[in-house]
């Protein structure tokens, strides 16, 4: 017989809430239990049995059948490689993939014309860190100033660090000694919910063997029952019977739940594309609106006298704005008074502008689009003010910057690292609390899920021990397959130890 030692929910429970040295000393105890009470108890109790005294003792039924789960379907150890092999081969597809891109795009390269070009860009590298910028300070232009302050700037970073590590451990240190407490009491009120679990168990073991013994002696006496008792022992499919027949009906309402919920969905994604598209159709009307303004506006302006240069200024935006095709721009660059080539010349100039695909950056920030690296530094620290103050220690305003900054930071973080530790403590007495609450709520699920294996272990020998009346088994071996039917009552799966 193979026992399982943490086979239901209040063993669970014990072992998830004792500390390693409990676990161990908790194992060690139940090991012996089952080895001094189940091995050891039977070698000795039974040393000369013959085999029909072990059939009536035990209550080995002739008809006992394996389950079906036995059957073991393995795979082979060749199908196991199948997965390695596809990736593998997966791999390398995805690589030959690559470099058919690469091929491709270097052909369709060739035919694009030249206006359709992605533009040339610099690699900008943005300096984001108060640190690296201040080393790049120092290595691009060393003087005092520079030195100086990337040497003060490193040493506050380095003050900054060390500050933020003790205070992070003794946050640590001060939410492990409230955990601590909080497990302390957990394991205190989990002593009560699991003595109501453990009493519950063992009086219902004490109330089957009450109610087995009553039975049993009426079929041991003179004036024994001509049938069974009428439900007695009803299979669990039985009993559930009308348990199945509520869930049938919850899943037939549930199933019809599903159904009008998702008519309602398919009826309201169709509802509400279909007012997408009257708004988009709205809404391109109105574009369309505008652009004729924009258009009279842009003619009024190319037959104004106004000075050239802002004429063309706000033809060229203008019509790039609305994305005016060719035609619309050569009719309203005609209204100019300008010279006939210089006409022919701007239209060529603008229309080159709306077809091309993109533009150079803004040399201020991108460079100037030549692909060598350039260097910027975009810095969100308060470090930086730092590093302003010793460059040029005379300006009040970098002063107070920077103990404002500073002081902000620092209170910032002080806060979140307060505001942290607090929220971890009570999530933590939140949870243990949970906890409780939980296991207590779970003592009479336990309890029903215990009498209900203890009940599904003992079905089959009082069956057994119905049949053997029934073929007229005489009244003592009667009496040896009831004792022992007793006794598995007792000691039988599942089990429970002090």
């Amino acid at each position: 017989m193979i026992v399982t030692t943490f086979n239901d929910g209040e063993a669970r429970r014990q072992q998830r809430n004792l500390t390693g040295i409990q676990r161990k000393n908790n194992n060690k105890t139940r090991e012996g239990v089952i080895v001094n009470n189940f091995i050891r108890d039977n070698e000795q109790d039974f040393p000369s049995l013959t085999l029909d005294d072990t059939k009536d003792s035990l209550i080995i039924s002739e008809t006992a059948k394996l389950p079906q789960q036995l059957a073991d379907n393995r795979t082979s150890p060749e199908k196991s490689l199948l997965p390695i092999s596809a990736v593998a081969i997966g791999v390398m597809g995805i690589i030959a993939g690559i470099s058919w891109f690469v091929k491709r795009n270097a052909k369709i390269t060739n035919e694009i014309a030249r206006e359709k070009w992605i533009t040339s860009f610099t690699r900008n590298i943005s300096i984001n860190n108060e640190n690296d910028q201040a080393l790049v300070q120092m290595v691009q232009n060393p003087n005092e100033k520079t030195i100086r302050a990337g040497l003060g700037v490193l040493t506050l970073s380095a003050t900054a660090f060390m500050g933020k590590t003790f205070f992070d451990g003794f946050k640590e240190v001060w939410v492990k000694k409230k955990e601590a407490d909080i497990q302390k009491n957990l394991q205190e009120q989990l002593i009560s919910i699991e003595t109501q679990s453990f009493s519950g168990k063992i009086q219902i073991i004490r109330n089957a063997l009450s109610e087995k013994t009553k039975m049993f002696s009426k079929y041991l006496s003179y004036n024994e029952p001509t049938q069974q008792p009428f439900g007695m022992f009803k299979s669990a499919k039985e009993l559930s019977f009308g348990k199945r027949e509520i869930i049938e009906n919850k899943r037939k309402n549930t199933a019809l739940n599903y159904f009008m919920l998702g008519s309602a969905t398919v009826a309201s994604i169709i509802g509400l594309s279909l007012y997408s598209m009257k708004n988009l159709r709205s809404g391109s009307k109105e574009v369309s609106k505008f652009v004729d303004k924009t258009k009279k506006d842009l003619e009024f302006i190319a037959q104004s006298n106004k000075d050239k240069n802002f004429v063309k200024e706000y033809l060229e935006h203008g019509l790039q704005f609305i994305n005016a095709k060719k035609d619309v721009v050569e009719y309203i660059i005609n209204k100019t008074c300008w010279e006939q080539e210089e006409k022919e010349s701007f239209i060529k100039h603008v229309v080159e502008k709306i077809e091309t695909s993109t533009v150079k950056v803004n040399p201020n920030i991108g460079g100037d689009g030549t692909q060598k690296p350039s260097l910027s530094s975009f810095v969100d620290d308060y470090r930086a003010f730092f590093y302003n103050l010793l460059i040029e220690p005379d300006n009040p305003q970098f002063q107070q910057l920077f103990f404002g900054t500073t002081a902000l930071a620092g209170i910032s973080y002080g806060g979140k690292l307060i505001g942290d530790a607090i929220k971890e403590v009570q999530v933590k007495k939140i949870n243990a609390q949970t906890e409780i609450n939980l296991q207590q709520r779970l003592v009479s699920t336990e309890l029903r899920n215990f009498k209900s294996k203890k009940d599904a272990a003992i079905k089959p020998l009082v069956d057994e021990f119905y049949k053997q009346v029934d073929e007229g088994k005489p009244k003592e071996q009667l009496k040896t397959m009831a004792e022992n039917i007793l006794l598995e009552i007792k000691n039988g799966p599942p089990f429970v130890y002090s």
